[in-house]
């Protein structure tokens, strides 16, 4: 099990420490610590929110300023890693720079601020490491698992047991791309969100025999926008640890009687989620509705979890 303490350590030696960069569609996390008897302790973690999956243009090219804002970002993470070597850092990007036309413009100067190799994985790839991230947090047991971590531009579903992925699919939708295509004037109304909502469930639906409810046991929700859901609804009263079909229902009802994002007040939502949250939230509603969840676990681990997962495993 990877541990996360955020207490800072002396220098690690030599082949003691690890380091995983995460460059998603909203935000591009670094987290990095030591090796200990086999074991993971967090010694720093970074979190930018750069949103580079708002930089694409109407022919799929990432913006300049998109890919600006990408750069800084890893030069700043670049500095962390100063004296890190090559088989101790593991660096991945995901849906963003899977749909870049022009991503190796972004590529061959992120690399250099960053000073490692950044890889673009697939969706099954960035299925397969997520579950692993999820299941490390959770006990090594039979329960048979569906993961859901709903990204800016892409989802990713997930069944497995104990430790083992099974089937694995990713799909293009998420948080940011739904925000900009059903929400993209700032406003909510009852009839945007049933479009985004039946939009989720035609993405999935060719799927959805491989996710029928009497395969899984425990549905867990990974990452960004279950997290940010479940902020707001703890922060208004709602039990910690999990959503229901009431609390989405609820908190659809506060975004429709604000109306647009700017009258949203809403405890516990941060301000760099405000912007997508119509979005996310359709998404979520979409998935609950088509896969028949009543209540989603929120899960710790996430993506770059599932990275140092898998780089412990081949130390």
């Amino acid at each position: 099990m990877l541990t996360t303490t955020a207490e800072h350590t002396t220098p690690m030696q030599h082949n003691k420490r690890l380091a995983a960069i995460d460059l998603g569609s909203n935000s591009f996390r670094l987290e990095l610590g030591r090796i200990e008897h086999g074991q993971f302790y967090r010694s720093h973690y970074l979190k930018e929110t750069v949103r580079q999956g708002n930089g694409l243009d109407d022919q799929g090219h990432l913006t300049l300023q998109a890919m600006q804002l990408g750069w800084d970002c890893l030069t700043r993470f670049g500095e962390q890693l100063t004296g890190f070597n090559a088989c101790e850092v593991r660096a991945v990007a995901t849906q963003t720079l899977r749909e870049a036309q022009n991503r190796e413009a972004f590529l061959e100067p992120a690399t250099e601020r960053l000073g490692f190799p950044i890889e673009v994985i697939s969706g099954e790839e960035e299925a397969r490491l997520i579950y692993l991230g999820v299941a490390q947090a959770l006990p090594n047991n039979n329960e048979r698992r569906m993961v859901i971590d709903i990204g800016g531009r892409s989802t990713e579903l997930i069944l497995g047991q104990g430790r083992n992925p099974q089937r694995l699919a990713s799909f293009h939708l998420g948080s940011i791309v739904w925000s900009m295509r059903y929400f993209a004037d700032g406003e909510f109304s009852a009839h945007g969100f049933q479009n985004a909502e039946h939009a989720t469930r035609l993405v999935v639906a060719n799927a959805l025999p491989n996710f029928t409810p009497d395969l899984w046991d425990v549905a867990y929700g990974s990452a960004g926008t279950v997290n940010a859901v479940a902020d707001v609804l703890v922060a208004c009263g709602w039990p910690a640890g999990s959503v229901t079909q009431e609390g989405l229902d609820w908190l659809l009802g506060q975004l429709l009687a604000a109306q647009t994002i700017d009258r949203v007040q809403l405890p516990g939502l941060r301000d760099d989620r405000r912007p997508i949250i119509g979005g996310g939230l359709s998404v979520l509603r979409g998935l609950f509705g088509s896969l028949g969840i009543c209540r989603l676990e929120q899960a710790t681990g996430g993506l770059r979890h599932g990275l140092l997962q898998d780089m412990l495993q081949h130390q």
